[in-house]
C-alpha cells in the first residue's frame, strides 16, 4: 500500500512532503473581507520562498470553490518554488459568497422563513468529486482535500448540506475533509454529523481553528473520537492563539493525542504574518514546550497521515 498526497502537480508519496503548513491560504477572496484580498502571485511566491528557506516543504491551501483559488497559479508557484501545494475543493459559509453563486449551486429552500438559497448536496458532491478527480475548472489542477464550514456553536442548514455533500464526495474518492469551526466552536456537533450520521471515518476529518476556543476538554473529546486537531492562525491577538498554544498542545500530548495534532498559519488577509512566521517564531516556542521529536511528528508525519490517499 502506498500513501499518496494529491498536490497541484500530481500525487506525491506522503513521506516526501517534509515540514508542512497544514492550513493556509495563498489566494483568498470574500465579500466579508472587502479590500483585503489575497490575489497577488508575486506576494504568494515570496511567502512560499520564505517558507522554504526556513525548511518548509508543503503548504495546504484551504481556499474552497468560488473564493479565488487561482488553481493554475498554484501549480506554477509550486513548480517555481519547489514547495508542494495541496489545493481544496468544498464550500465555505454562505456569507463568503454572492447570492448568485449560491443560487447556481442550489435551489430555493421551501422551509426558509425568508427567500434564501441553500446548496443542493447532490450537485455539490458531483462538483467536489470532479475537482478532486478531473481538475478545478479548466486548469487541470486537482484538489487534494474538501473544505467545509460549521456555524457558531453548531451546524446550520447550509453547513448540513455542504457536509452531506462532502461526506458523499469523501466516500467516492477517499479525500480528507477539513472543517472551519466558527471561532473554534461546534467541533462535537460536526463530528456527530460527519462521523455519526454520515459515516465518515474520524481519521479523515480535520477540525480547523480549535485554538480559537481554548476548551481543552472539547479538544480532548474530539481527539479521542479520532479526528485530527488543527491549530492555526498564529499571531492573531484577538484570538486565543499563540499565547495559549503551547499549553493546549502539551495538555493534548499528555492525553496521548500527539499523533493527531496539526499546525497551520491560516493567512487570510495581507497583514497576517503568514506561513514563514509559523516556522520562524512559533516553531521554537513549541519545540521548547513539546520537545523536538514530537514537534517533528506534528509538522511532518501527522500531515502525511491526515492528507494521504491510500493506493494498492
Amino acid at each position: 500500500m502506498v500513501n499518496l498526497v494529491r498536490t497541484v502537480l500530481g500525487d506525491v508519496p506522503a513521506d516526501e512532503l517534509g515540514i508542512c503548513d497544514a492550513h493556509d491560504h495563498l489566494f483568498l477572496r470574500s465579500p466579508r473581507l472587502p479590500g483585503q484580498e489575497l490575489d497577488d502571485p508575486e506576494r504568494a511566491a515570496g511567502q512560499l520562498e520564505a517558507f522554504r528557506a526556513l525548511g518548509g516543504g508543503t503548504v495546504v491551501q484551504w481556499t474552497p470553490y468560488g473564493m479565488g483559488r487561482r488553481a493554475a497559479d498554484l501549480a506554477a508557484l509550486s513548480a517555481s518554488t519547489g514547495v508542494h501545494v495541496v489545493a481544496a475543493t468544498g464550500l465555505h459559509q454562505a456569507a463568503h459568497y454572492a447570492p448568485e453563486v449560491l443560487h447556481r449551486l442550489g435551489r430555493s429552500h421551501p422551509d426558509s422563513p425568508a427567500p434564501a438559497h441553500l446548496p443542493d448536496p447532490a450537485r455539490l458532491s458531483d462538483l467536489f468529486v470532479a475537482e478532486l478527480t478531473e481538475g478545478i475548472g479548466e486548469s487541470g489542477v486537482r484538489a487534494g482535500m474538501i473544505k467545509v464550514a460549521g456555524a457558531f456553536h453548531g451546524v446550520d442548514a447550509h453547513a448540513r448540506r455542504t457536509m452531506t455533500a462532502a461526506a458523499e464526495a469523501h466516500h467516492r474518492t477517499g479525500a480528507p475533509i477539513g472543517v472551519h469551526l466558527e471561532l473554534g466552536t461546534g467541533a462535537l456537533d460536526v463530528l456527530d454529523l460527519l462521523c455519526g450520521e454520515l459515516e465518515v471515518a474520524p481519521g479523515r476529518v480535520l477540525l480547523g481553528h480549535l485554538g480559537r476556543c481554548p476548551d481543552v476538554g472539547v479538544q480532548r473529546e474530539a481527539g479521542r473520537a479520532g479526528a485530527f486537531l488543527v491549530f492555526d492562525g498564529p499571531s492573531r491577538a484577538n484570538h486565543a492563539t499563540d499565547w495559549r498554544l503551547p499549553d493546549q498542545l502539551v495538555a493534548l500530548a499528555e492525553a496521548g493525542l500527539g499523533g493527531q495534532l496539526l499546525l497551520g498559519g491560516d493567512t487570510t488577509v495581507p497583514e497576517t504574518p503568514g506561513m514563514p512566521y509559523l516556522l520562524r517564531r512559533v516553531r521554537p516556542r513549541l519545540e521548547e514546550a513539546l520537545g523536538k521529536e514530537l514537534l517533528d511528528t506534528v509538522l511532518t508525519t501527522n500531515l502525511a497521515r491526515a492528507f494521504g490517499f491510500v493506493r494498492g
